[in-house]
């Protein structure tokens, strides 16, 4: 009797990988669209952003600002109270988180700024400029050396102020150059004290610290 030939075992198929490792599809379609300050106001205006959103303009984003703890806030406060006690009354406004129309990409909000005028100045547009700008950093401290730096540089004032509550110091920011500043250092308490631009008194940066 002829022998049968073993008929050879079926290929293995491929196990397919499941769809949900399978790594995404670049889609080159795929981009993020940018606002005017314009298109922005006009979003505030409509009701389409309210003030639960929590969001500033910054070079063309709408970016979501950081959660605010106790000690985020309390900082803000003193802040507040050292600058207004170092400025004159009648020439110049401190605001706290109020915006800013410094490009026409870009609004941001923030914690402190000093500016020229009294808040009626301001009922119709809210200011291009400060004279100090003021950001109390934790958790944002990274947007708040970049593109903050970035943003009030191109606006040209003079001054800007983080306050590193990591590191419990003062980090001065002077001399806007483009899209930067040309003079930075890092204050600390208890001694260190400072003049904010066209103040009538120093500001001690243990104020500004818990």
């Amino acid at each position: 009797m002829p022998s049968q030939t073993k008929a050879p075992p079926p290929a293995k198929k491929k196990q397919q990988q499941p769809i949900a490792e399978q790594p995404p599809l670049a889609d080159s379609r795929a981009r993020t669209h940018r606002f005017t300050r314009e298109q922005y106001e006009q979003m505030i205006e409509a009701g389409v952003l309210t003030p639960e959103d929590r969001c500033e303009l910054l070079e063309g984003q709408i970016v979501d600002k950081m959660p605010q703890s106790s000690r985020h806030f309390t900082i803000i406060s003193l802040v507040d109270e050292a600058l207004c006690a170092a400025y004159p009354e009648n020439e110049y406004t401190v605001r706290v988180q109020g915006p800013l129309a410094v490009h026409d990409d870009s609004e941001p909000e923030p914690d402190v700024a000093v500016v020229q005028g009294r808040p009626r100045d301001y009922v119709d547009a809210h200011p291009t400029t400060a004279l100090l700008v003021v950001e109390v950093s934790d958790t944002s401290l990274r947007r708040d050396r970049t593109r903050k730096e970035r943003i009030y540089a191109r606006t040209g004032i003079a001054a800007y102020w983080v306050v590193n509550l990591d590191d419990e110091s003062l980090e001065v920011y002077r001399d806007p150059n483009g899209d930067g500043y040309d003079r930075r250092e890092t204050l600390r308490p208890p001694d260190a004290t400072l003049r904010p631009p066209q103040a009538d008194a120093d500001v001690a940066v243990a104020d500004l610290l818990p």
